[in-house]
Parts: C-alpha cells; sequence; structure tokens
C-alpha cells in the first residue's frame, strides 16, 4: 500500500508542475533562443554498410540454380563469339567434299582402273553423320553443322540483344512519361492502341515484302511493336507510384521532373525493368526462329537458330537425319531457358523488398 501512495504523491506533484508552468506567462527571450552552431555537428551522420548492388548480388548467389544456368549461358556466349578465331574453324557456308573408292553395285567390291588402283570418286559430303571429321555433321548441302550452328547462334543473338535495347530503351521512356506526364496520357493511349491492334507476325510480313528481307529488316519490324508491353507494364507502374509522399515532396521543393524521373521512379523499377529485359532476348529469338519457320525471315544463306530448325524439320521424318534438328534446337532451348530462368532470379534478388539490410 506505501508504493502506491508514493507512486499517485509523484504524479499529484507531477500534475501540480504542469499546471503551474501552464499558467506561467514566459518572456519573448525565454520562448525563443539561438541553437548553438557546431560545425562538428553538421558533419555528425548515420554510417551504414549497406550497399543495394552487393544486397543484389549477395540474393543472387543464393540460388544455385540461376548460377548454374549462368555459367552455363556465359560458356556458350563465350565459345560462340571465339569460336571463329579458333584455328580450326571454317566458315559457316564453306561446302565440304569427300573422296570415296567407287563399288561396284553388284558384287560390291572396289572397280578398278587400268593400273590396278581403287578409283576414286570426288562427291559433296551430304548428310555425313556426327564423327571425328564433323563433330555435328553436315547438311543436305554438304556444310558442317558445327559452324552451321554456331555462326547462327551469333546472329540469333545479335537479333535478340538489338530487339531487347531498343525494346528496354523505347518502353522505359515512352513508360515512364506516359504515366508521369499527365499531359501526354492521351497521346501515347491512342499511340499504344494503334500499334497494339496490329499483328506483330503480320507487320514482319509486310516490312520482309516491302524491304529487303534480311537481319536489319527483321530488327527493324520487331522493334516496331516490342516496346509496346514494357511501355504499357512502366506506365501502369509510375502511375502507383508517381503520387506518393516522396515524389509529391520532390515536386514542392522544385525538383525537375527529369530528376524525379531519374531519381525516385527509375530506381524502384530496377528489379522490374531487369526482368523485362532479360525476358525481351529470348521472345525475340524465338520470334525470329518463327519467322524463319514460315519462310518470311532471314535468307537461307544467312545461317541462324531458325533457318537451321526450319532445315532440320525438312528431314526430321529420316531417322537417320533428325540430328540435323536436334543439335540446334538444343542449342536454341539452352540460350532460352538460360535467359528466362536468369532474368527471373535477378529479378527476385534486385527487389529491395527482399533485402536485409
Amino acid at each position: 500500500m506505501a508504493f502506491f501512495r508514493i507512486k499517485d504523491r509523484r504524479t499529484a506533484d507531477l500534475a501540480e508542475g504542469l499546471e503551474q508552468s501552464a499558467k506561467r506567462e514566459y518572456t519573448q527571450k525565454e520562448l525563443f533562443q539561438f541553437a548553438p552552431y557546431d560545425p562538428e555537428a553538421g558533419e555528425r551522420g548515420g554510417y551504414s554498410n549497406y550497399s543495394y548492388w552487393r544486397s543484389t548480388l549477395r540474393a543472387f548467389c543464393k540460388n544455385r540454380t540461376a548460377l548454374i544456368f549462368l555459367c552455363l549461358i556465359a560458356a556458350t556466349l563465350l565459345f560462340t563469339f571465339l569460336e571463329p578465331f579458333l584455328p580450326y574453324a571454317p566458315e559457316a557456308n564453306t561446302i565440304y567434299w569427300t573422296e570415296k573408292a567407287e563399288v561396284n553395285i553388284f558384287t560390291l567390291e572396289p572397280v578398278l582402273d587400268e593400273a590396278g588402283n581403287p578409283v576414286v570418286k570426288t562427291s559433296r559430303a551430304v548428310n555425313e553423320k556426327p564423327g571425328g571429321e564433323f563433330w555435328f555433321g553436315t547438311n543436305a548441302i554438304g556444310q558442317d553443322l558445327w559452324s552451321q550452328i554456331w555462326s547462327g547462334t551469333r546472329t540469333s543473338l545479335g537479333i535478340g540483344f538489338s530487339v531487347a535495347c531498343i525494346d528496354a530503351l523505347l518502353g522505359i521512356l515512352i513508360g515512364v512519361l506516359w504515366g508521369y506526364v499527365r499531359k501526354l496520357d492521351f497521346f501515347f493511349t491512342e499511340l499504344y492502341n494503334v500499334f497494339d491492334n496490329v499483328p506483330q507476325t503480320l507487320l514482319v510480313i509486310i516490312i520482309s515484302y516491302i524491304l529487303r528481307p534480311g537481319v536489319g529488316t527483321m530488327i527493324f519490324a520487331m522493334c516496331l511493336t516490342s516496346w509496346l508491353q514494357t511501355a504499357r507494364f512502366v506506365r501502369n507502374q509510375v502511375v502507383i507510384i508517381r503520387d506518393r509522399d516522396y515524389n509529391l515532396a520532390s515536386r514542392c521543393l522544385g525538383s525537375s521532373t527529369g530528376r524525379i524521373i531519374s531519381k525516385n521512379l527509375l530506381p524502384y523499377l530496377v528489379s522490374i525493368l531487369t526482368m523485362r529485359m532479360a525476358l525481351a532476348i529470348p521472345a525475340a529469338i524465338s520470334n525470329e526462329v518463327f519467322i524463319n519457320y514460315i519462310g518470311l525471315g532471314v535468307p537461307p544463306e544467312i545461317p541462324t537458330l531458325g533457318n537451321l530448325v526450319e532445315a532440320g524439320r525438312k528431314v526430321m521424318m529420316e531417322p537417320a537425319l533428325r540430328y540435323q534438328l536436334f543439335f540446334p534446337v538444343i542449342v536454341l532451348s539452352v540460350v532460352t531457358i538460360s535467359f528466362y530462368i536468369i532474368g527471373n532470379a535477378f529479378a527476385d534478388a534486385a527487389d529491395p523488398k527482399n533485402h536485409v539490410n
């Protein structure tokens, strides 16, 4: 009981002191005083060893599956671009010839000339099975599939990276302006509706008829509409975060639109944009394969994965020639699946919500 009485007495004394302080009239000097200036205090600040990219890398390295595919695609890309410089690497379109002893179709014995030597017949190395001389075999006109596949991979990756970069550049720029600048919303909405209602495949077909078929034509045709989904996605994300408190504070402080976009909006979208760009590469390669598959893409004399898959499809009913389809499909699958898994894993790692300070 004594404890409660002491506690009640202290509370009463505190209440009485606060009441007297409220009734007291303070002078102007007592109410407002200049704080002492301390230059050292201005230099003090909190210290944190947190790094966004280091934390992103740490989170990404915890995903072992993504690391395996990263090593796989890195080795594939490295070998793809170094293969032309290797000593034994032939030109992709080289046609090989073989010398074989002519055999009598009735006796199955070698045909001999007047001097008793076997008659040697020179012919194209057509549809040679994989072996020591031709690791991936040859195709229907005697070209080495090993060189054809790596040359086609370089071309397809060039198309994929070009389309992905232009997709990211246009998609991010248009999407941010579309979502942040309200005056441009109507213009970009109508522009999106016009381009989105034109099928990409039909557009590529029309451009291939108008322009000369080639790598540049395919990149140009894909880039006309590839940015639409990225721009729409970025616009929706910007609309969600554009009116948050820190953006309103930046506008009240007089920050320019460009600074708000670069400092407040884009860093928030790093993980999303990384995933979109990583997925744009296999998507562009898949589109290139499909367009070549229907015979409206890159000319057959330019090796691409699409051309090789189409050539292999024509002979897939021959069991002995199915290797001409299997090898390009395996390389294509490795590239597309690797980019897909790495893109998703890096997007999750780059998400600030998954970081621990």
